[in-house]
């Protein structure tokens, strides 16, 4: 049996600490599960441009197109901000999407028990909170032509075209119906058909593809409804799929229901490969966080939960990635707090690598 590979790319900023707590939770798969992992790192981002010139070397991306899956830390921070925009560090992560087509974006918004507290909203608007926001990723607005600042009429002009075919729409959806039937069975479709026709065929590619998924429920919103309903009540949803704009704003939306952006992962999927499985990159949702960099203040959970995703998504470890899920719940659970957690009721101040070992001793005690 092959062993699955997995191309690590720790970034920038606080990237390369949250992932030396990811490659403790891989040394225990490995010495107390029997599951071994190919490993293999590289530099992404404002790393790569110190020592390449250029966000992604080739020889980078043609290893990210060679391995099982791809799991990324953080990239940027204001030292890149005075480069041109076809080098600065989040061009690496933008081609790294294009290139291995990864077309469905998975952000999981949960709200843990132990952090219901931490949320800008009341308790029991996101008390038990689990939902999931499916972005189109590798389309839409950020990549359309014609796009640019011109000169027209002597007055500058900036454009973006947002463009989108049937097929795009389609397999997208597709990925978000097959997510809802192993969920609730419940998707909700978000768009701007009353003033763009994009969003016109976005609503009826979709209601085509949910002739195929009869069990699933499916319902149609206007993207800014969208944003005041997961304010108001986030538990109407449980799968949201949108565009790669709308998804962009959505899912951050989302996340700070949760508390913090330092909790949540999340997954990029492309087409199955001949294993079954998905082309795939996982990463933490929050940034680079070059303010922190180096102080041991990161939350390294986002990182953590994006393996697990890996695992369940790429490696098919369903059950070895609720492990992990369950330990992370039973240190929050315990009051292990890193500094973005800590509220007014407190906790046990813990530093990233306090918090990776914490999670791998709630490992340990799983077993």
């Amino acid at each position: 049996m092959t062993t699955p590979s997995l191309l690590i790319l720790p970034g920038d900023g606080i990237g390369p600490e949250v992932m030396t707590e990811v490659r403790k939770i891989i040394d225990w798969m490995g010495a107390k599960r029997g599951l071994a992992f190919d490993v293999s790192e590289d530099l992404v981002g404002g790393a790569a441009y110190d020592a390449h010139g250029t966000p992604l070397h080739d020889d980078t991306m043609a290893k990210a197109q060679a391995v099982d899956a791809v799991l990324l830390g953080a990239v940027g921070g204001p030292k890149y901000d005075v480069l041109d925009f076809s080098v600065k560090p989040e061009r690496g992560l933008l081609r790294l999407r294009k290139e291995m087509d990864l077309f469905s974006n998975l952000r999981p918004a949960q709200c843990f028990d132990a952090l219901a507290d931490f949320s800008s909203l009341k308790k029991d608007v996101v008390a038990g909170l689990d939902i999931m926001i499916v972005r189109e990723l590798t389309s839409g607005v950020y990549f359309g032509e014609p796009r640019g600042v011109f000169d027209e009429g002597g007055e500058r002009v900036g454009v973006n075209t947002q463009r989108y075919t049937a097929s795009e729409i389609e397999r997208v959806a597709r990925s978000a119906f097959d997510l809802a039937m192993k969920r609730d069975k419940k998707l909700c479709s978000m768009e701007k058909a009353n003033v763009m026709e994009s969003g016109i065929l976005w609503r009826d590619v979709v209601t085509e593809v949910a002739r195929d998924y009869p069990e699933v429920a499916l319902s149609h919103m206007y993207a800014d409804n969208g944003a005041m309903q997961l304010v108001r009540w986030p538990k109407q949803f449980d799968v949201i799929v949108t565009d790669n704009l709308f998804g962009d704003i959505l899912s951050d939306c989302a996340a700070m229901l949760t508390g913090s952006l330092g909790m949540l992962p999340s997954a990029s999927l492309g087409a199955p490969m001949t294993n079954g499985c998905p082309k795939a990159l996982y990463e933490p949702v929050h940034g680079s966080a070059p303010d922190i960099a180096g102080e041991g203040k990161a939350n390294p959970i986002a990182c953590i939960l994006s393996f697990a995703m890996a695992l369940r998504y790429s490696f098919d470890l369903g059950a070895e990635a609720a492990r992990v899920e369950r330990a992370v719940e039973k240190v929050l659970a315990d009051g292990a707090r890193t500094a973005d957690l800590m509220g007014p009721e407190g906790g046990v101040p813990v530093s990233t690598s306090g918090m990776g070992d914490a999670v791998v001793a709630a490992l340990d005690a799983s077993l």
